[in-house]
């Protein structure tokens, strides 16, 4: 699984390359998201490429989540197509995460 980051203003962002996160992939996408997670960050996961998240890849994205408020940080997701997003309502992830419908939108709730 490949990942894009840049940067926008004090944000990283973090631009999920594939269609989804499985249990098939869930290793990778752990191995390689933990260079891309700085300490202290603000962190937006561009999910717009992605059409499928099972349970293995809900929980990756929340252990980002833990791992960054852990260390002062946070993240937000965008870019969620229906399917995708109406897996995060239906298991509540959406009351975890902020959820925003573009990486503009994202980046501009961090400076709230």
């Amino acid at each position: 699984m490949e990942m894009i980051t840049e940067k926008i203003k004090d944000v990283t962002i973090v631009n999920i390359q594939g269609e989804k996160i499985d249990a098939a992939n869930v290793p990778d996408f752990k191995r390689d998201i933990v260079n891309a997670l700085p300490a202290n960050a603000k962190v937006v996961f561009d999910m717009s490429q992605l059409k499928f998240v099972d349970s293995s890849g809900l929980g990756a994205i929340l252990s980002c989540l833990r791992r960054l408020n852990a260390s002062g940080g946070d993240l937000k997701l965008c870019g969620l197509s229906k399917s995708v997003r109406a897996l995060f309502e239906l298991v509540r992830m959406h009351r975890i995460f902020d959820i925003c419908n573009t990486k503009e939108e994202a980046v501009e709730a961090f400076q709230k």
